[in-house]
C-alpha cells in the first residue's frame, strides 16, 4: 500500500507532539517534513530519529514555512496537516489555499486523534489568546490545590527550541534545572513561577513518555498551555481563560475558540483594566460558545517592585515577548503600571533597536513604544541587553513573568512589574475546585 506523504505545518510544539501521538507509528502515512513559523531560527534542523520511531531511521527534515509551496511540489506531499496554535482563522485559511493552490488537501487535528489519557486527575488552563493570564490562572489553581495537601505536578506546553533529543523529558525542581536545560528567557519565564512556587514542572518532546515521569509524583496534573492550544492532555476538569482587552477574539483564532466550546469553567481576567463594553460583549460570546460554563470573574492587579523608579522618569516598558508578537496585544502590565505611577512619558525603543530585535518590529508593526522581551537564543538576549542599554530614558520597566536583570545588565534602574490572579464574587476557583475534588474523591 502507498503511504500518503504528508508535511506538518507547526512551530516546534504542537507539530511535534501531532506526529507522536498519530503520524509515528502509523504506517498509512509517511511525514516527509516538517515546516516551522512563528519562533525564529527553528528550521534548518530535523526532528531527530531518537524521536521519530522505527519508520523514520534517519529523522525528519524542518523546513521554513515561507517554502511550503515548493515543498509540497518537490516532496509530491499528498496532506499538510496545520499544526500550530493563536492564528487567526484568515490566516489559517490563507495557509489553506496555499496548501490546495500547490495541490495538497489539508488537515486539522482534533482532540480526539491526540490527547493523551492520564491515569491521574488532570486539570487544563488553556486560554484564547496568548497574554489572557492563563500562566497565573495556572499558578492560582496550583496553590489552591496545594493548600488541600495535593501533590501538584505541571505539565507545560512544549517550547523545545534547542537539541530536541536531549529535551525529550524535562523536569523542572530548582532554579538551577533552567541552567541545565539550557533555557531560553520564554523557558525560564513560564517555568520559574513555578518552581518558587514549590512545584515540580516538566516539558519537553515526547508528552507520553513526559506524562509517565509525572505519573509517579502527582495526585493531580494541571495541564498549563501555551498560546490558545489544547490540552495534550485529555482533561477531567477544563479551565479557559479570556481577555476582555480583546473581546471578540475568542470567536475569531484557532484553536482559541475549541478551547471556549470545549470550556467547564470559563475565567475572565483583567475586569480592572477593561472597559464594562468590553466585558459584556465577551460574556455574551461566551454564553454563545460555552453556555453550560461557569464563569469566574477576576482581575489582575500590579505588584510593582518599586514605584518611584516610574514617577515622573521618561521609561522604557519591556513586555512579554510573545504576548506582543503573535499574541497582538497592544498594552501590558508595563503600560499600565507606567500609567497609574505617573511616568512622565513612555519611550520609543524603535530608533535604538539592535541586531534581530530590527526583524521582530518589521515582522510586527503593531508593537508600537514597547519592548518585547525577545530571548529564543543568545543572539536575541544579546540584542535585547543591547537595545535596552542604548535607548535613551530614565528608567526601565521590566513587565515579564521573570526579572530580566538576573539574565542580561542593565545600564539605569530598572524595577520589575507583576500580577497574580485575583478572583471577585462568586463562584471563585476555590469553590469550583473544591466541588470537582470531592464529586472526584480526591483528597
Amino acid at each position: 500500500m502507498n503511504r500518503q506523504k504528508v508535511i506538518i505545518i507547526g512551530a516546534a510544539g504542537r507539530d511535534f507532539h501531532n506526529f507522536n501521538t498519530f503520524y509515528r507509528d502509523n504506517d498509512q502515512f509517511e511525514v516527509v517534513a516538517f515546516t516551522a513559523a512563528q519562533i525564529p531560527d527553528i528550521y534548518d534542523r530535523r526532528y531527530p530519529s531518537e524521536l521519530s520511531g522505527n519508520l523514520y531511521p534517519e529523522g525528519i527534515p524542518i523546513y521554513n514555512q515561507k517554502d511550503l509551496p515548493a515543498l509540497i511540489k518537490d516532496l509530491q506531499a499528498d496532506l499538510c496537516t496545520f499544526s500550530y496554535s493563536d492564528i487567526s482563522y484568515q490566516e489559517v485559511m490563507e495557509v489553506s489555499a496555499i496548501v490546495n493552490g500547490a495541490g495538497a488537501s489539508f488537515k486539522l487535528l482534533g482532540p480526539a486523534h491526540t490527547q493523551l489519557k492520564s491515569k491521574k486527575p488532570v486539570i487544563a488552563v488553556c486560554a484564547v489568546r496568548t497574554g489572557c493570564g492563563k500562566s497565573q490562572t495556572s499558578r492560582r489553581i496550583i496553590e489552591i490545590l496545594m493548600e488541600r495537601g495535593l501533590k501538584v505536578v505541571a505539565i507545560r506546553h512544549p517550547m523545545p527550541y534547542g537539541d530536541l533529543a536531549a529535551q525529550k523529558v524535562q523536569r523542572y525542581a530548582g532554579i538551577d534545572d533552567l541552567k541545565k536545560h539550557k533555557c531560553t528567557i520564554e523557558e525560564m519565564e513560564e517555568y520559574e513561577p513555578h518552581i518558587i512556587r514549590g512545584n515540580i514542572i516538566y516539558s519537553g518532546v515526547d508528552y507520553q513518555a513526559i506524562l509517565l515521569e509525572a505519573e509517579k509524583e502527582a495526585d493531580v496534573i494541571v495541564w498549563d498551555g501555551g498560546n490558545n492550544d489544547f490540552s495534550f492532555y485529555r482533561p477531567d476538569l477544563m479551565i479557559t481563560v479570556t481577555d476582555p482587552h480583546r473581546a471578540g477574539h475568542e470567536l475569531h483564532y484557532y484553536p482559541g475558540e475549541v478551547t471556549l466550546r470545549m470550556a467547564d469553567i470559563v475565567v475572565i481576567n483583567k475586569i480592572d483594566s477593561a472597559s464594562p463594553e468590553n466585558i459584556q460583549k465577551l460574556r455574551e460570546n461566551i454564553v454563545k460558545r460555552a453556555p453550560g460554563a461557569a464563569v469566574v470573574d477576576a482581575a489582575s492587579p500590579l505588584k510593582v517592585e518599586d514605584p518611584e523608579i516610574i514617577k515622573n522618569k521618561r521609561v522604557l516598558v519591556v513586555e512579554d515577548g510573545p504576548t506582543l508578537t503573535h499574541g497582538n496585544m497592544k498594552i501590558g502590565a508595563g503600560t499600565l503600571a507606567a500609567g497609574k505611577y505617573g511616568a512622565s512619558q513612555l519611550v520609543d525603543p524603535r530608533p535604538y533597536l539592535v541586531g534581530r530585535l530590527e526583524e521582530t518590529f518589521q515582522t510586527y508593526p503593531g508593537i508600537g513604544t514597547l519592548l518585547p522581551a525577545m530571548g529564543y537564543g543568545e543572539e536575541q538576549i544579546r540584542d535585547l541587553e543591547a537595545t535596552i542599554n542604548a535607548t535613551d530614558c530614565d528608567s526601565v520597566i521590566i513587565a515579564t513573568p521573570i526579572d530580566l536583570g538576573r539574565i542580561i545588565k542593565i545600564n539605569k534602574p530598572s524595577t520589575t512589574v507583576g500580577y497574580d490572579l485575583q478572583e471577585i464574587g462568586k463562584p471563585d476557583l476555590a469553590d469550583l475546585l473544591n466541588g470537582f475534588l470531592e464529586k472526584n474523591g480526591i483528597g
